[in-house]
């Protein structure tokens, strides 16, 4: 049975951090890209930014860019999701999702989901 596992979501300030964490089981983890996307209140869940499963290619969405860094372990089953810079625009339910093989940069294409994390971040 395949478990993804997010962790390390809360409330900061305007600017601060918080790094997000997505423990895999059930899976060779080695042979999934992986992928964090956001929901807000009310609107779609939507892309963040996704890992190919050799670590080899990484994506981020326009709103993300030069603020959040993903990456993962392997040796973990882990992918994080390194926030920076965080605007209240960036409240949301973060989810990890896994994709076997090939990278993906729409939730369509995910197999696996985690069950969020909550990220307030407050002005």
């Amino acid at each position: 049975q395949v478990q993804l596992v997010e962790s390390g979501g809360g409330l900061v300030q305007a600017g601060g951090s918080l790094r997000l964490s997505c423990a895999a089981s059930g899976l060779t983890f080695s042979t999934y890209s992986m992928g964090w996307f956001r929901q807000a209140p009310g609107k779609e869940r939507e892309f963040v930014g996704a890992i190919s499963w050799r670590g080899s290619r990484i994506s981020y969405a326009d709103s993300v860019k030069g603020r959040f860094t993903i990456s993962r372990d392997d040796a973990k089953n882990t992918v994080y999701l390194q926030m920076n810079s965080l605007k209240p625009g960036d409240t949301a339910v973060y989810y990890c999702a896994a994709k076997k093989l090939s990278y993906g940069l729409t939730k369509l294409e995910y197999d696996y989901w985690g069950q969020g994390t909550q990220v307030t971040v407050s002005s």
